[in-house]
């Protein structure tokens, strides 16, 4: 990515920051050039990377709706399908299970493919769990919605560990932290909806048609939904930038492809006592995040019998919230690059959040459970971005499909765990028992967090002596 050369781009473009083209105007670009004593390493900056992030945004919006989209009426999907409450809590739950054998190949295939074809197949495996789901529609058809949610799940697997390497692979080093924000904020969002539309589409009501008339239209616009954005994908998703966008991707595309081992990259993270730390750490807080998510509607109900809506409406809440502490967080991180002190505090804080959540869901206000549940929202769902950067940094150069994978699989591991768990708590004992056993959790995951040595690499990489930057901007 080096070329020896006195100039680049000519001595007026130098120095203006323009690049001359072949009709001998002038386009815009946004460079950074670093300069040993005779290299010349440029990175530039493309517009489009809003585009893709923005796409991928979108095709995760809609895998994250399905995931949460039969535990928020939990109620309703037992009527219909006369099941147990622990076999809808399994259309949720699959999404955790089905993510732990299948993320490590597909971070090999993200390292071989690319992002292009991991993109592609999450959008397309997507695409057809939703329309398996269409034909689900009848009470001795369990099975089909069943398998069409594992397809869905499948596709979950090509998506949750990628905001990461989005914004590497597309974005400057001073807008990394913000752009993996926004893409876990398509997660988020897609989860917002699940909580609030399922609620609405599909009423609670008695007779078994109505009933299905109501279940195969929130299906139909889902399976709308999906095929569109896979449409977008095949014409739109690209698959990196012709030029990197930082120095630390310089520095990556310099390593040949023939020279990378997914294996030994595996050991050499296990080697990495922070990271294992934080990878620790990191499924506890979100294992708690997907077991109240989960479980969300049994706890309000228990509480506020026949408010479906109103749960619903909290979850809204809850994750609206987590997205401003998401993108809070990103553009805090970007300006100050505080990455050990910010993942602490926010992580301290949704402990005392998850407190108070728990000790004040059985008061008998709602509006009570609203703004507890938004407190608890801003800083465990704001989390997420920060333990994906905070991994990045502490692992730099490894893959970031690498690291994020391997802490989504910690979450999904103690998400199966918390929601069985806390399951069978609030059924034995009570809701207030449950939520108290995810607390512990979150104070032993602030402690390891405390005991994380920060060792950020991809800064150091980043602030390489004799550096230069020069900004504009280029489709």
């Amino acid at each position: 990515m080096c070329e020896k050369s006195d100039n680049l781009f000519g001595t007026d473009a130098s120095r203006t920051g323009q690049m001359k083209s072949a009709d001998g105007n002038f386009d815009q670009v946004e460079i950074s050039e670093c300069r040993d004593i005779v290299p010349t390493c440029n990175t530039r900056l493309y517009r489009r990377r809003w585009l893709i992030l923005c796409l991928f945004s979108s095709y995760s919006l809609c895998n994250a709706f399905q995931w949460i989209q039969y535990g928020i009426i939990n109620n309703i999907f037992m009527k219909f399908y006369n099941v147990s409450s622990f076999a809808i809590d399994w259309l949720s739950m699959i999404y955790m299970l089905t993510y732990i054998p299948f993320i490590f190949p597909v971070a090999w295939l993200l390292e071989r493919k690319g992002l292009r074809v991991i993109a592609l197949f999450a959008a397309s495996i997507n695409c057809v769990g939703t329309w398996i789901k269409v034909a689900s529609v009848q009470p001795d058809l369990f099975w089909v919605t069943m398998l069409g949610q594992f397809a869905c799940s499948f596709a979950q697997v090509f998506i949750l560990g990628m905001p990461s390497k989005v914004a590497s692979v597309w974005f400057g080093s001073d807008e990394v932290s913000t752009a993996c924000a926004i893409g876990v904020f398509g997660n988020q969002l897609g989860i917002a909806i699940g909580f609030l539309i399922p609620p609405v589409l599909v009423p609670n009501v008695d007779d078994m048609n109505e009933l299905a008339q109501h279940m195969s239209v929130m299906f139909y616009i889902t399976a709308a939904v999906a095929s569109l954005i896979f449409l977008l994908v095949v014409f739109v998703f690209q698959e990196k930038p012709e030029i990197p966008p930082s120095l630390a991707q310089v520095a990556l595309r310099d390593v040949p492809t023939a020279q990378y081992s997914y294996l030994a990259s595996i050991a050499r993270l296990f080697r990495n006592k922070p990271f294992i730390l934080l990878l620790v750490s990191y499924g506890l807080n979100v294992g708690c995040f997907y077991a109240v998510s989960t479980l969300l509607n049994r706890m309000i109900i228990e509480h506020y019998p026949g408010e479906e809506v109103n749960a619903g409406r909290i979850g809204l809440t809850l994750v609206i919230a987590g997205v401003v502490g998401s993108l809070l967080c990103g553009i805090w991180l970007d300006k100050t690059k505080t990455y050990k002190q910010t993942t602490l505090s926010v992580y301290l804080l949704s402990f005392v959040g998850m407190v108070i959540y728990a000790f004040t869901l059985n008061l008998g206000h709602l509006w009570v459970v609203f703004l507890t549940s938004g407190l608890l929202g801003f800083f465990m769902t704001g989390y997420l971005p920060l333990g994906f950067e905070f991994a990045v940094e502490l692992t730099y150069p490894e893959s970031e499909g690498t690291s994020s994978g391997l802490l989504n699989c910690s979450a999904q591991m103690f998400g199966i765990a918390f929601t069985i768990i806390q399951g069978k708590i609030i059924d034995h004992f009570s809701t207030l028992a449950g939520n108290i056993f995810l607390c512990v959790f979150l104070l032993i995951g602030s402690i390891m967090t405390a005991l994380i040595k920060s060792d950020l690499r991809r800064q150091k990489a980043n602030s390489q002596p004799q550096t230069e930057v020069n900004s504009v901007s280029m489709f």
